[in-house]
Order: C-alpha cells, then sequence, then structure tokens
C-alpha cells in the first residue's frame, strides 16, 4: 500500500490506481495491469462509486479474456460489471452498460440486436459516447454475422470514426472496437475498407501494443487474402513475437494466419509445424484441410471439412451461414475434385451457391461461381466459361489477386481444346501472378499445363535469381554469419526448417558448404 498524498498511510484512491493500472497495460505489462485493476476495482467499491467499480470490472473482463484469453476468468469479471451496474438503476448511463452485457449472453438474435439498440439510444440520450459507440459496433459486428454485411460494415465504419475523431474515453472501448472491426473485415475479405482504416488510424494503432499485436492477427489475414505476402508475413511474425512477450494464449490467432500464409506460398513443411498442436482448434480448420489438400490427404481433408459443414444439401441457410460456412464448402468442392468425385463436388457447389445469395459482397458469390466453373469444367460441360468469368469479375472487385489467379488457370483448362490460344493466354497470365505472389505450387500447375499446350515456359535465372524469397532471406543471413538456431529465431521459423532451407541454397548454387555460402553472399550483397 502506498502513502496518501496526506502521509498518513490511508488507502490509495481508485482514480489513483487506475491511472497506473491503465499504464501497465499501454506498456505492456498484462498481468501485472490485470492484477492491479482487482486493486482498482476494490477502492472503487470501498468509495461507493458504482459507474467506476463497473468500469473497472469492465477492463478486467477486457484484458483477462480478450488480451490473457482466460475466457473463465473474463466470464467472471463480465457477470460482476452488470450486477454492480445495475445497482445504479435504469436512469443512468450505467443502465447501457447493463444492457451491453446482456447482450452477450443472449442467444436470440433479434433480442440481443433489441438490447444493443436499447443501449445506443441511452448512449445518445446521456450523451455517453462510450456506451453509445460499444454498441453500435457490437450492432455491426451482429449484422456482419447474420448476412447484413453491408449495414454492419457502415456500423463499424462510423463507430471507427468516432475513435479516431477521440470522441471516446475507455481505452478498453477503443481496443474492442479496432479489433471487431479488423475481425469483420477479414471474415468477409474486404481488403479496400481495412486498408483504408489501418492508414488512417495508425497513430492510434501505434499507441496500444494489444491493439497493435491482437489487430495485427486479423490484418495480417487480410493482406494475405490481397496478395500482399511480404506485409502479411511482418505483421504476423511481428504480432506472434508481441503475444509471447507475455500474452501466449492470443499467440494461436497469429500463428493460425501464418500457417494460412504458408501453405498459399506452398511452403507446406512450415505450415505443418506452425499448427502442430492445434488440430483441435476451430480458427484452424480451413488452414489445416487445405494443408492436407495441398499433400495430397485428401481423405484427412474431407473428413475434417464434412464434419464441420455437416447438414442436409436441400436445407434453406441459416443466418450467418454465408460467412462462417462458405469458404469451407468452397475448399471442399476443391477436395471431392482432388478425388475425382464429380458428383459429390457438383453437390457441395450447389449448395454453395444457395448460400452466397445471402450476401451482397463479391467474395462469396465469386468463390461459389468458381466452384461451379470447376465443377464444369470437370464434368465437360459447356457453361463453364460464363461462371468462370462471373468469378474472375467478383475477385477482381475483392482484389483477390491469389483467387483470381486460380480462375485464370481455371478458365485456360476449360479453353484448353476450343481455344488453345486463349488458354495459352489465361495460363500465362495465371502463371505470371503465382510467380509475383511466389506461390510455388500453383505456378508449376500453371507451367505444366502451358507445356502440356505446347507453349514455352519461362524459368527462374540460374545462380542466386533461382533462389525462393525466403532461400534468399537464408543467404543473406548466412552472409551475416549468423548460426542456423539464430537465423530460426529471426525468421520464426524452426532450426529443421533452417536445414532444409540451407541445403536447398546449397543445391541450387552448386555450393560445398554454408562458408561458400555466406562468401557468395557477401560478395553479391544480397539485398533485404
Amino acid at each position: 500500500m502506498r502513502p496518501s498524498a496526506s502521509g498518513k498511510g490511508l488507502p490509495e484512491s481508485g482514480a489513483a490506481l487506475e491511472r497506473i493500472a491503465e499504464t501497465l497495460y499501454h506498456q505492456g505489462d498484462y498481468s501485472t495491469s490485470a492484477a492491479r485493476y482487482e486493486r482498482v476495482f476494490a477502492a472503487y467499491r470501498r468509495e461507493g462509486s458504482v459507474a467506476a467499480a463497473g468500469r473497472a470490472a469492465r477492463t478486467l473482463a477486457w484484458i483477462t479474456g480478450n488480451v490473457l484469453g482466460d475466457w473463465a476468468v473474463q466470464s467472471g469479471w463480465l457477470a460482476r460489471a452488470r450486477r454492480i451496474l445495475e445497482e445504479a438503476g435504469p436512469d443512468g448511463p450505467e443502465h447501457g452498460w447493463v444492457l451491453i452485457l446482456t447482450s452477450f449472453s443472449e442467444p436470440d438474435m433479434r433480442v440481443r440486436e433489441s438490447l444493443l439498440r436499447e443501449a445506443m439510444a441511452v448512449g445518445r440520450r446521456l450523451r455517453d459516447p462510450d456506451v453509445e459507440f460499444e454498441a453500435l459496433a457490437y450492432l455491426g459486428g451482429l449484422c456482419v454475422l447474420t448476412d447484413r454485411v453491408a449495414e454492419g460494415l457502415v456500423h463499424l465504419d462510423e463507430a471507427m470514426a468516432a475513435a479516431c475523431a477521440g470522441e471516446l474515453t475507455d481505452f478498453a472501448t477503443v481496443d474492442n472496437m479496432f479489433c471487431g472491426f479488423f475481425w469483420a473485415c477479414e471474415l468477409v475479405n474486404d481488403v479496400p475498407r481495412a486498408d483504408q482504416w489501418m492508414r488512417t488510424a495508425a497513430d492510434r494503432m501505434q499507441g496500444s501494443t494489444v491493439v497493435a499485436a491482437f489487430c495485427r492477427a486479423h490484418y495480417g489475414g487480410i493482406l494475405t487474402a490481397a496478395g500482399r505476402w511480404s506485409e502479411a508475413e511482418t505483421e504476423l511474425v511481428e504480432a506472434t513475437r508481441q503475444f509471447d512477450r507475455g500474452v501466449s494464449a492470443r499467440r494461436d490467432a497469429a500463428v493460425i494466419r501464418l500457417a494460412d500464409l504458408r501453405v498459399r506460398q506452398g511452403r507446406l513443411e512450415e505450415a505443418a509445424q506452425l499448427l502442430h498442436g492445434l488440430d483441435q482448434h476451430p480458427d484452424a480448420v480451413r488452414t489445416l484441410a487445405a494443408l492436407h489438400l495441398g499433400r495430397g490427404d485428401t481423405a484427412l481433408a474431407r473428413d475434417l471439412l464434412e464434419r464441420v459443414t455437416a447438414g442436409p444439401d436441400e436445407a434453406v441457410p441459416q443466418v450467418g451461414e454465408s460467412s462462417m460456412l462458405g469458404p469451407l464448402l468452397a475448399l471442399l468442392v476443391d477436395v471431392h475434385l482432388a478425388d475425382g468425385d464429380v458428383d459429390a463436388a457438383d453437390r457441395i457447389a450447389r449448395r454453395l451457391a444457395r448460400i452466397a445469395e445471402a450476401q451482397r459482397g463479391p467474395y462469396l458469390r465469386a468463390a461459389a461461381a468458381l466452384a461451379r466453373g470447376r465443377v464444369c469444367v470437370a464434368a465437360g460441360r459447356d457453361d463453364a466459361r460464363a461462371c468462370l468469368h462471373e468469378a474472375l469479375d467478383g475477385f477482381a472487385r475483392a482484389q483477390l489477386p491469389m483467387e483470381l489467379a486460380r480462375t485464370r488457370l481455371e478458365l485456360a483448362h476449360a479453353l484448353a481444346e476450343r481455344s488453345p490460344e486463349v488458354a495459352v493466354a489465361e495460363a500465362k497470365a495465371a502463371l505470371a501472378d503465382f510467380e509475383r505472389l511466389e506461390a510455388a505450387r500453383y505456378a508449376d500447375v500453371a507451367g505444366a499445363l502451358l507445356r502440356s499446350l505446347g507453349a514455352p515456359v519461362r524459368t527462374g535465372a540460374k545462380g542466386v535469381g533461382a533462389l525462393t524469397k525466403r532461400e534468399g532471406e537464408v543467404l543473406r543471413l548466412l552472409g551475416a554469419g549468423l548460426s542456423n538456431p539464430e537465423i530460426a529465431d529471426r525468421l520464426y521459423i524452426t532450426r529443421k526448417t533452417v536445414e532444409t532451407h540451407v541445403g536447398n541454397v546449397l543445391s541450387k548454387l552448386g555450393l560445398r558448404n554454408r562458408a561458400e555460402a555466406a562468401a557468395l553472399a557477401a560478395r553479391a550483397k544480397i539485398s533485404r
């Protein structure tokens, strides 16, 4: 206990303790901050300040649950906050918080929406922006989950504007709002919206390490979808490192997204290492299934996807299915086609098409069109081109270059017999995109198709130019004199993976040992 200003050893005030607790939070000392907020809560209760005690309990819920990952502790503090705030009665802003907290455990979506709208009204009437925009942000997320994506994102835009304008005073509300916004953008693949707000909110993002780390995981997923893989890797590796510094329970979000990036790059061994121990994590399903498919383990991929997408094929899509279930069904179509089961792929593609109709955004409809087009190609139907052109248009509007390149490659397959010259052009365009993205596995498929059509395929330059980006990074670090363990730490990969990359570098460059590689790197001045 610190002495009071009067020197008589009286307990510190809740306000003084809260300033210390918030400072610890922004310094990244989350566990100590949570412990200090417990003292803040006790002090405000002792002082009889209902609103402040409720705020301390809500902040504890945020730190213990969303930052430290202790969901049971979070549940306890949310319940405590609600019960305390109820003491203030229905006439103050505390009632708005009670409505918001009540909405968290309400299973009926319509009732939950009613609670949030009532909380917004309370905040507006009493001019409490924290209540108003917390409720608005949650309403936006609810709309996204119930397939009212456009409406939900507009609500989230308004909440973000309020946060960036400095209208809010509660830092936990602001951090929660940022993370919810980027989660929604990642869920529906809204790359342009996320990019605009990331630039607009750059100063605010730098002001809180948790916002930076937690939102970097979601933003890294968005950048991966956008084909900006170098930026995505930077964001995801930094997020993982920040979580390693005391927020390990939240680390999985960044690791799963980094594994997804590795699968897209064709670096399947690294993806498998990242996903080790996460096979029961619900967020890892799609990435793990994609890894199985990439390795040719279609039975494992099919079993995993069928378990999480189980349901009658002809059933009317349930509210919220499009954003969560659609991408899994699209991948299941790929798995069935890899197995040669065109009938099963057709059945799932039709189910995906029905679900995609519920969402206005271009991504899922384009994914459904690609699935239909792939099935048509496999079945030899004439309507493949129309579906694939629809997919091209949708992926172009969604700014998703990997999916765009995959669609071009599928279009090349569809045109191979009837219009070989056009097929060659589409395959070359796809190959160029895959090479730019460094999606080696897909680049190999595009190259094989071009060769089958009698078209020349440009090969990479000999020497250093033949290395992948990661191999180039390893070569640069060899030139800097780093050991394998040091390279592993710097690149956030395992030592075994470093050994594999070093072996590839030596083989491709015709070198005998790492000393020769280091000398070559020094002579060539390999850039970052």
